[in-house]
C-alpha cells in the first residue's frame, strides 16, 4: 500500500534533530494498561517513542512504512523494528496492551488504521496519539520562526498539517477517551541544533525541491542576530497534545 512519505529523504537528520518526549508521558501510559506485555509503536519514525516504551513493556514492536526511517531508528532493548504499513501491522489479533502514534496520526488512513487498532488491541487495551506544533524560545526568536512557518513555508505544508495546528482536536477519534496530564517537551539547544530541526520540517524539504534552494537562507541572518553566540544554549519548549482512548 502506498503512503505519504514526507520524511525518508532526510531520515538521518530526523533521527538527530527531533526533540524527545517527556518520560512522564510513558509512565502515565504504562499505568493505564492491565498488563505491560506488548506495545505497538506505529509510524515509529526515528524510534524515540518505542525506545522510551522499552523499560515499561516486555516487548515493543515499532513499525514504519519507510525503510529509511527504520534503518535510522534508535535501537533499544526489547524493541523490534519492522517495515509495515499502519493499516497492516502483521500483529496477531488481541495481542496489544498499548498502541502509540507519535506525531504521525494525521498521516494515516484513519478508517483503516482504526480498524487495525480495534483488531490488535486486547479488550482493555489503550490507543494513545500525540502531537506538537510550533516551538517557543523567546519572543524575538519565536517571531522569526513564526514568519518562517506561516509566510515562507505556508503554501508548502501538506493539508494534513491542519490537524497538528488544531492539536488533534479536529481529528476523528472513535474511542472512549480518557483524561490526560499536561505535557510538554523541552530541550537545551544551540543555534545549529535549531536550524537542524527546522531542516527536518516537511515543508522545508518541499520548498527546497520546488525552488532548488534552502528556504532557511531567508531567516538565518535574523536568527543569528537574535541568538547571539552560535553555541549559546537556549531552552526550547513544545506543548504536547495527547489523546488517549479505549475500545468503544
Amino acid at each position: 500500500m502506498s503512503f505519504q512519505d514526507h520524511f525518508s529523504a532526510h531520515a538521518g537528520a530526523y533521527a538527530v534533530y527531533r526533540p524527545t518526549y517527556p518520560p512522564q508521558l510513558f509512565s502515565f501510559l504504562a499505568g493505564l494498561v492491565s498488563e505491560p506485555a506488548l506495545a505497538w509503536d506505529c509510524a515509529t519514525g526515528n524510534g524515540q517513542a518505542a525506545q522510551a516504551l522499552g523499560p515499561y513493556f516486555k516487548r515493543v514492536v515499532a513499525t514504519d512504512a519507510s525503510n529509511r526511517q527504520i534503518a535510522n531508528a534508535f535501537r533499544a532493548p526489547r524493541v523490534s523494528f519492522v517495515v509495515s504499513a499502519a493499516e497492516h501491522s502483521g500483529l496477531a489479533s488481541g495481542c496489544c496492551n498499548l498502541i502509540t502514534v507519535a506525531q504521525a496520526l494525521h498521516w494515516l488512513n484513519l478508517d483503516l488504521f482504526y480498524a487495525e487498532c480495534q483488531r490488535v488491541l486486547e479488550k482493555t487495551g489503550v490507543l494513545a496519539a500525540w502531537c506538537y506544533n510550533l516551538l517557543h524560545i523567546e519572543p524575538v526568536l519565536d517571531q522569526i520562526i513564526n514568519k518562517f512557518y506561516f509566510d515562507i513555508l505556508g503554501d508548502f505544508w501538506p493539508a494534513e498539517r491542519e490537524y497538528i495546528e488544531s492539536g488533534y482536536r479536529s481529528i476523528e477519534f472513535p474511542f472512549v477517551e480518557l483524561a490526560t496530564p499536561d505535557c510538554h517537551m523541552t530541550a537545551s539547544w544551540s543555534l545549529e541544533q535549531l536550524i537542524g530541526y527546522l531542516t527536518t520540517w516537511s515543508a522545508t524539504q518541499r520548498y527546497h525541491t520546488c525552488h532548488g534552494e534552502n528556504p532557511l537562507k531567508q531567516i538565518t541572518a535574523d536568527l543569528q542576530a537574535a541568538w547571539g553566540a552560535s553555541q549559546t544554549q537556549r531552552i526550547v519548549t513544545w506543548p504536547l497534545t495527547v489523546r488517549v482512548g479505549r475500545i468503544s
